[in-house]
């Protein structure tokens, strides 16, 4: 019964064009952020492997051919491009609730657990198909723009394309939930976009002014962030020589994953945000009347 609910819960959101008019977006922001950053790493590249430059990373003991600087690209174009498949979430889930359509599911089910059982697995399933879209996109516009001695290996490209699909079904389930508890289309987006793009980065400027660094990392955005950002400074220390420690936090800060934690006890934290949210949604949807 279950697997009949799913069927019919991909049929209903292939059945709008929703999904393909926000993937094209998507996509080309994608796209778009990879070939500026990889031009900026390989900008920064060619000053830091140049003549000028040469005798003062000699005395420093600093051998820069082997710095995978691509993977900050992939983890900043990761992070901005899920955006999408956030507002993708709550879209879907509010305008069901607006329009009502979602009496039909609730009519037709067996019970409201199923049906929203059913909407949990379909629209895991549509975070995962945004993330590979995102991922092969930032991948094609990385590997353009970057020198192919800044490209992570095999290990590291299965590593920040795992973390990129895993950010991804993260922002949509977040997104369902905002969506299921305001219910409308028009507040969901505004809401979303408001905190995640304007009102945290300027909560997280205040905390970082104030040598609060730490609690960055337990916000919604900045536990997203370094998700993919701590896997991206992890890659890049990890083939990087000797670094200071007083600069490690300032590669995390280039990765995305400033004031953030290991990228498992970031997923950790914004699990709990997106299960605090999607739970939410879930409770006040099981409460609502028929109508």
């Amino acid at each position: 019964m279950l697997m009949n609910l799913v069927k019919a819960e991909f049929r209903k959101t292939t059945t709008t064009g929703l999904w393909w008019g926000l993937m094209i977006p998507t996509v080309l922001l994608a796209l778009g952020w990879a070939l500026g950053t990889g031009a900026i790493g390989k900008s920064v590249m060619d000053v830091v492997n140049g003549a000028d430059a040469e005798e003062l990373t000699q005395l420093l003991g600093i051998d820069s051919s082997q710095w995978q600087v691509s993977v900050f690209g992939m983890a900043r174009s990761i992070n901005i491009a899920t955006v999408f498949p956030m507002i993708f979430g709550g879209l879907a889930i509010s305008n069901e609730i607006n329009r009502r359509t979602i009496t039909t599911t609730f009519l037709t089910a067996p019970n409201r657990v199923g049906a929203l059982s059913a909407k949990l697995i379909v629209y895991i399933a549509w975070g995962a198909i945004y993330g590979i879209a995102i991922v092969a996109a930032v991948s094609i516009g990385i590997a353009f723009t970057s020198d192919s001695a800044a490209l992570p290996d095999p290990a590291g490209w299965i590593a920040m394309a795992a973390v990129g699909v895993l950010s991804s079904i993260l922002m949509t389930m977040l997104g369902v939930g905002v969506g299921a508890l305001m219910t409308s289309p028009i507040g969901t987006t505004i809401v979303l976009l408001l905190y995640m793009l304007i009102l945290e980065n300027g909560i997280q400027l205040v905390l970082a002014a104030q040598d609060l660094v730490p609690v960055i990392g337990f916000l919604p955005n900045g536990s997203v962030n370094g998700l993919t950002g701590s896997v991206a400074a992890t890659i890049f220390l990890s083939t990087a020589g000797v670094v200071p420690d007083e600069l490690v936090e300032v590669i995390r800060g280039i990765a995305g994953a400033l004031g953030a934690f290991d990228w498992w006890l970031s997923g950790l934290i914004f699990l709990v945000w997106t299960a605090v949210f999607f739970l939410g949604g879930w409770a006040a949807t099981q409460r609502k009347d028929i109508t």
